[in-house]
């Protein structure tokens, strides 16, 4: 038994790769808590300087890490090629900063000393997903290892050829310890099991909103801290006083970049009533413009998705909601083609009860919602299990800047733009896109122990 990768632009199979053995599982830990043990004795400066050295590494393999990428998920390689460099981008950036997120904070007290220290709490099990194979690594386990922690990689099966490079990159050619980075190929009850083993001190996971109640139960079960990064169904509002150009330029990037298959995609288009059909009709026509095809042809926009149950499933989605009331205005057919493979889509008339709606849709299927005001469109955006991430778009920065703060309901909001990940800024959600933070300083201080310390005469 073990993972097998299948190209999703023409269905066939890449390479099989075995499960560990449960010694070899066991080796793996205690190996990665002697290395944790020596790293985390090490300055906060040298770490940072060593985690950011890795990103000279990514680049120098940036071409061949790409093509991996898109060969076992499917993204265009050049969307590919721009993970690569965000992910050396972000330890750079942690190279230059990490240091002072875990230095010691004074505080004024009557006693001779005290201060607040960021010590390390071991292992942690980082959970990940597909979509992004490389960066959502990077943005949990370069803060986790910044701040002295281990990081032990479950990634998704369908990318085990992404984990092996990461394993490399930081690994002794990266200039971190043998063993403090290790990826293990173990499937969902040995998940459980390394969750509840006594060595891994905590879990982060990126993944859907049910994986993260059964890790957080698991998790919480053992008293570990836990970091969530689930689903999200990200609203997009553009209001009456909208640069529409602009709106509709970032309402379609940020639906269709990595296929759609994005937690923080522009997922519902939330149109006020005085701007919605001209925004509707620029919407269609710039979907239909997208070039769908071959992932590894660099006109491509737009390639397949990661798999095929993941194309049925969004292709139901689309069948339902019609089904229920919305107009199909773009799209909505799986092309008789290999692979994996589905149209741009855009969805009109869509309302609760519909499953474009009510649930996430993983892949590049755009909903376009009428409301008639600012205040129904913030409603529509709340009127969602999840908290993500948002957008608002107005020519109005404090009334924009009032809506992103105050009005809707997710952990990122921006203002005339899509949303996306930065290393500078935390990212993470509300509702059931999870808890926890990842990147910026917060990231850092999520698997750290925040110590008191009072020194008296």
């Amino acid at each position: 038994m073990g993972f097998t990768t299948v190209n999703p632009a023409d269905g066939e199979t890449l390479a099989r790769y075995p499960f560990m053995a449960g010694g070899e599982v066991d080796a793996a830990l205690e190996a990665a808590l002697e290395a944790q043990r020596d790293w985390r004795g090490a300055p906060a400066e040298l770490r940072a300087r060593v985690v950011g050295g890795v990103a000279a590494r990514f680049r120098a393999d940036r071409r061949r890490l790409a093509e991996i990428v898109t060969m076992e998920m499917g993204k265009p390689v050049g969307e590919s090629l721009a993970e690569v460099e965000k992910c050396a981008g972000a330890c750079e950036w942690y190279g230059r900063h990490g240091a002072r997120f875990v230095g010691d904070k004074a505080v004024e007290t009557e006693a001779h000393r005290s201060y607040v220290t960021f010590r390390p709490l071991g292992l942690v099990l980082a959970i990940m997903p597909w979509n992004f194979p490389l960066w959502q690594v990077v943005r949990a386990a370069v803060p986790a290892l910044v701040a002295g922690n281990g990081v032990l990689l479950k990634h998704a099966p369908n990318v085990p050829g992404c984990a092996i490079e990461l394993a490399r990159l930081f690994g002794p050619e990266g200039g971190l310890p043998e063993g403090l980075f290790t990826s293990l190929f173990v499937d969902v009850p040995a998940t459980h099991d390394l969750i509840r083993d006594d060595r891994v001190r905590a879990v982060t996971l990126t993944g859907s909103t049910g994986a993260g109640r059964r890790v957080a139960a698991l998790a919480g079960s053992r008293t570990k801290t836990c970091v969530l990064e689930l689903g999200g169904s990200d609203p997009y509002v553009v209001l009456e006083d909208a640069d529409l150009p602009r709106a509709v330029d970032a309402c379609v990037t940020g639906r269709l970049v990595n296929g759609g298959q994005s937690c923080i995609a522009a997922k519902r288009l939330i149109a006020h009533e005085a701007i919605a059909g001209e925004f509707t009709e620029a919407v269609v026509a710039r979907m239909a413009s997208v070039r769908v095809g071959d992932p590894m042809a660099a006109a491509t926009e737009v390639g397949p998705l990661a798999r095929e149950d993941l194309r049925d499933s969004l292709a139901g989605q689309v069948e339902r909601s019609v089904a229920a009331g919305a107009v199909c205005r773009l799209g909505g057919e799986v092309p008789k083609v290999p692979g994996w493979y589905y149209p741009c889509t855009v969805l009109t008339g869509v309302g609760p009860g519909m499953p474009a709606y009510d649930e996430e849709m993983f892949g590049p299927v755009a909903c376009v919602i009428r409301a008639r005001s600012e205040e129904e469109a913030v409603r529509i955006a709340n009127d969602t299990a999840y908290g993500l991430g948002a957008a608002v778009f107005t020519e109005d920065l404090e009334r924009g800047e009032r809506i992103a703060r105050d009005g809707i309901e997710a952990g990122t909001c921006f203002v005339n733009d899509f949303v996306k990940s930065d290393p500078r800024l935390p990212f993470g959600g509300v509702k059931e896109s999870g808890f926890g933070r990842e990147l910026a300083d917060f990231g850092v201080r999520e698997f750290v122990n925040v110590k008191t310390v009072r020194v008296e005469r």
